[in-house]
């Protein structure tokens, strides 16, 4: 007797089962992307609506969309700073600069306002130390350390230039040397010729200089800056970045250790700063980079 025939399955409304994870058991418990909803070929190359930790980023091992890493970072700082706005922002600020202390400008309220701030900070925080690291940060820019750090370090150039085999390894010596001799000739004539009192107001004496534009932030600029200039050439990428920094932050402290002890007026600080990136920008341009040993 032949069976009777069987009836045909009803279509299950669940989708027959697949090896594999479930859904469930995703990390963001949401359903795996099909169809017209999955996006191909994006930039970070994930679904829509994917959480952060499921993106690739800009580099196989940091997920998500993450901020410019320090070396990118470094590089359009680097860039920046070879510019050619550099020095023409430099030459704008120093121009107007001299001119409104020649001309006892509007402009000089600055100064007077810095400098009644910083009063104000004195008498708020009434602290021995912060007065002398004020004075410590200042004599950061004395002749001595800055000149002996300057050729330290032209000569430190040299020596690791001539040791990996350079040509041209002698040429930190006399970069550094001019340096040193160059320092004065920008600032003494320009103090001669201002003639500009410091900000405990007392008048000048005969032979006296001015105290327009600020020799100390003028000679840390320069001497840090320049040593720094030389070694980074003989040094990887990250002792050149840190280098670059200290130098930075060393002309920075004397600065503000020359206003807070009241040494000097911010704007002689901020005149010698622009003389010192002239320099520094021109030499940083002109200044070749060793190149291998002369073959035997």
């Amino acid at each position: 007797m032949d069976s009777e025939p069987q009836p045909l399955a009803e279509p299950s409304a669940e989708p027959p089962f697949e090896a594999g994870p479930h859904p469930d058991d995703r990390e963001d418990n949401q359903a795996a992307p099909h169809g017209t909803a999955h996006t191909e070929g994006r930039s970070t190359d994930r679904p829509t609506h994917t959480p952060r930790g499921a993106r690739n980023g800009d580099h196989p091992s940091r997920p998500g969309a993450l901020p410019p890493a320090p070396g990118r970072l470094f590089g359009v700082l680097g860039r920046a700073a070879a510019s050619p706005l550099v020095p023409l922002v430099a030459v704008v600020l120093l121009v107007l600069v001299s001119w409104q202390v020649a001309a006892d400008g509007p402009v000089l309220g600055l100064d007077r306002w810095v400098e009644h701030g910083v009063a104000t900070a004195h008498h708020a925080l009434d602290s021995p130390f912060l007065n002398r690291v004020g004075h410590g940060l200042a004599d950061l820019g004395s002749t001595v350390p800055a000149i002996p750090a300057l050729l330290t370090g032209g000569g430190l150039a040299a020596w690791r230039s001539r040791r990996a085999g350079k040509d041209r390894w002698w040429l930190p010596l006399p970069v550094a040397a001019l340096t040193a001799g160059l320092i004065p000739l920008l600032v003494v004539p320009a103090k001669a010729a201002f003639a500009r009192p410091g900000p405990l107001g007392g008048p000048l004496l005969p032979g006296q200089w001015g105290w327009y534009p600020s020799g100390h932030t003028a000679t840390a600029t320069l001497s840090y800056g320049v040593a720094v200039l030389l070694l980074a050439r003989t040094t990887g990428v990250r002792v050149a970045r840190g280098l670059r920094a200290a130098a930075v932050l060393l002309a920075a402290g004397v600065g503000a250790g020359l206003v807070w002890s009241g040494f000097h007026w911010a704007l002689d600080v901020l005149a010698s700063w622009c003389l010192a990136v002239l320099v520094l920008w021109a030499l940083a341009r002109r200044l070749p980079r060793p190149g291998p040993a002369d073959p035997a």
